[in-house]
């Protein structure tokens, strides 16, 4: 083995930030992770304290780091939640204001009147994206018209904007700008074929491109973390969003190939190669990752709420105490008693984009427990990635099996169900973090420690496990049926 032969990962998520160390080989050698504060001081509003964020992320690093010494490190990988936007000084480093969370919706009236001037259909045509409040440029704009300590700098030329990969990078090296193509891509103000930020994305939105970064490659020497933080200076060679990550991560290198992550959200990528991706059916084109300036490709359904609507099931209603105890509950009954969740709680995604629909529980009656409840949350995954895979079909891109993973892919049941739902072998790798092991081989890849993304993919990836289709076609026609009676309520 080599003196430097482990990969330091930032595997910065939602509701908590992470580090773990693989080896070159895709072996865990470490973990620490640390929650992160969900603000909400509004409905539709969510926050994050971005000083927050990079003091937890540094503190897992260096309780991973500490275990086994800085000379191991050999590079570092940063995978983020998306769109999130983190407003700072570029001279002092440190934020304005409190991050916007890709779960926002105060910017919705913004892309209603941006809509309605008619500019959505080229925004998509160049961006890939639509209309909406998920994406990074309105949240930019807002903050550029609501905050005063964010308006100043902006008036004396301090101001720095970008994602959570930006953001830590710049506090790692001491104030490097730059984002990665794969991140950038979700801000609205890329164009698919564009290398750097557009001028004329960034005045339709009323965004100052000198405030943003350098777009880079998602693999290659990127930046370097000063001594300062780990103990030496180690590069960072590999940075990418966390749902391109989790493509790579699950292998799916190949044109067609698709994925599935189950965390906060839920998100379906399908490799699209070099054609740049269009849809008609309400998806999304991305960039999956750059090397060498040459870009790969994703089509994109986002659903906003899937792990999400169970932790609201525990810390908001009280009904679970843990997670893991939805499947115990699933499998306790035969099926929900009619009851559905449609769980449009920050609006609904991919391929409905209806920022203003709300949550929807169904079919209660006197006999609906916490049970059915828990049942229904989770059969939410399966409807809503069923309505995904129809939106795909029309695109073209027809799924011919699904690699699913992230926290709640960990579940057995939910596993089966959508097998189940969607008439699919579902494949779920044994190790389901493939997030972090995404960053990780682009990282390695970056560093020249594998030569390729392919050969990275081959020494880093582990087992798998499969769930075949079981379920009579009449019961899925009857729960489709009530899915989209519920649907159409929210």
């Amino acid at each position: 083995m080599r003196l430097s032969d482990l990969i330091l990962v930032f595997d910065e998520g939602t509701t908590s930030t992470r580090a773990m160390l693989f080896g070159l080989d895709g072996s865990l050698h470490g973990v620490s992770q640390k929650e992160l504060t969900q603000h909400y001081p509004r409905p539709g509003w969510v926050e994050h304290d971005a000083g927050e964020i990079w003091e937890r992320t540094l503190a897992c690093a260096r309780a991973v780091v500490e275990r086994v010494g800085a000379d191991r490190i050999a590079c570092i990988g940063i995978t983020n939640q998306r769109e999130t936007v983190v407003a700072w000084d570029a001279q002092t480093l440190e934020p304005l204001t409190r991050a916007i969370v890709w779960q926002d919706r105060r910017t919705a009236d913004f892309c209603e009147e941006l809509r309605a001037a008619g500019h959505e259909a080229e925004i998509q045509k160049r961006t890939g994206l639509l209309l909406d409040p998920y994406f990074s440029g309105t949240k930019m704009r807002w903050l550029l018209d609501h905050d005063e300590r964010v308006k100043q700098a902006a008036r004396k030329g301090t101001l720095a904007l970008g994602t959570i990969e930006s953001w830590l990078v710049a506090k790692l090296s001491g104030g490097a700008h730059v984002s990665d193509a794969s991140n950038a891509s979700r801000t609205q103000l890329l164009a698919l074929d564009g290398a750097q930020f557009d001028e004329g994305l960034c005045d339709l939105l009323g965004v100052p491109r000198r405030a943003l970064p350098e777009v880079v490659d998602t693999q290659g020497r990127l930046a370097e973390a000063k001594p300062d933080w780990l103990g030496r200076a180690i590069p960072i060679t590999g940075m990418v969003g966390d749902q391109q990550s989790a493509t790579l991560g699950q292998g799916c290198l190949s044109v067609g190939n698709t994925k599935a992550t189950y965390g906060t959200g839920a998100f379906v990528l399908a490799n699209k190669g070099s054609e740049l991706p269009r849809s008609d059916n309400r998806l999304l084109g991305t960039v999956l990752y750059q090397q060498g300036g040459e870009r790969t490709y994703a089509i994109e359904g986002s659903v906003f709420v899937a792990g999400s609507l169970v932790q609201w099931l525990r810390d908001q209603l009280g009904l679970i105490s843990s997670a893991a105890e939805t499947e115990a509950l699933a499998r306790a009954i035969p099926d929900s008693g009619e009851v559905v969740i449609v769980p449009a709680l920050s609006g609904l995604g991919a391929p409905h984009w209806r920022a203003e629909a709300r949550g929807v529980i169904a079919g209660l009656s006197f006999s609906s427990g916490k049970a059915q409840i828990a049942r229904a949350a989770l059969e939410a995954m399966a409807h809503q990635t069923y309505d995904l895979a129809q939106a795909f079909a029309a695109d073209g891109a027809e799924w011919t099996g699904l690699k699913i993973d992230g926290g709640m892919s960990a579940n057995d049941w939910m596993a089966q169900d959508l097998a189940d739902m969607l008439d699919l072998t579902v494949e779920r790798p044994d190790f389901v973090e493939t997030t972090a092991l995404g960053a990780a081989m682009s990282a390695a890849v970056g560093a020249g420690l594998h030569p390729s993304l392919e050969d990275a993919a081959k020494h880093m990836r582990g087992r798998v496990t499969s769930f075949d289709p079981a379920m009579d076609a009449a019961i899925r026609e009857e729960r489709l049926a009530r899915w989209r009676k519920a649907l159409a309520a929210s």
